[in-house]
């Protein structure tokens, strides 16, 4: 597992704005729900970085989408942003799951990033410590209908698909009630630039 040191978050300044997409926001019984568009790489790794300034131990981030749609672009971003110095991030395609050590609403953190893609069913998710994940660190799962049962209760989620044009992506957020307050900052915070 790659093990990184802990930080306080970088700064939102240090990435582009990027210009203003859509967004919406309605509720949809306990979930509320809120979508962007992301016209260029820089406003995925802003995004990254807004939702990694709110994040917290316990909080379960899935990122559902196509291949290439930038669930591990998104991810490399928000790890970066809690991590002390610049990671290399790898896509965990065949290890499955890496950690980093982190810091988060300065407190110490593990961040577990989880790529479900290969499994074969949702009972091996244990064998890769998810459920420690979602109890203590920052749990970030690509690919995330892999989990079936195992799916936590609280959570947000990404759906990141690929515009026509194929480089602007639009993302759809979905979250439980513990990010309800923290959904909306982020969205204010997003559309602030």
């Amino acid at each position: 597992m790659v093990h990184g040191c802990q930080h306080h978050a970088r700064p939102l300044q240090a990435w582009p704005a990027p210009a203003l997409g859509t967004f919406s926001h309605a509720g949809l019984g306990d979930l509320i729900e809120s979508d962007a568009t992301l016209p260029n790489p820089a406003a995925t790794e802003r995004l990254a970085a807004i939702i990694a300034g709110k994040a917290r131990g316990g909080d379960a981030i899935l990122l559902s989408g196509d291949l290439g749609a930038g669930k591990t672009h998104f991810a490399r971003a928000f790890i970066n942003t809690l991590a002390r110095v610049p990671e290399e991030v790898p896509s965990p395609t065949f290890t499955l799951v890496q950690t980093y050590d982190a810091e988060a609403e300065g407190e110490p953190v593990e961040i577990w990033h989880f790529d479900l893609y290969r499994l074969k069913s949702p009972e091996e998710t244990l064998e890769l410590g998810i459920d420690e994940a979602f109890a203590e660190g920052i749990a970030l799962v690509e690919w995330p209908d892999r989990l079936g049962a195992f799916a936590p209760r609280e959570y947000l989620e990404l759906q990141l698909s690929i515009a026509a044009d194929g480089i602007a992506r639009r993302v759809k957020l979905r979250a439980t009630d513990s990010w309800r307050d923290r959904l909306t900052a982020i969205m204010q915070d997003f559309a602030g630039g």
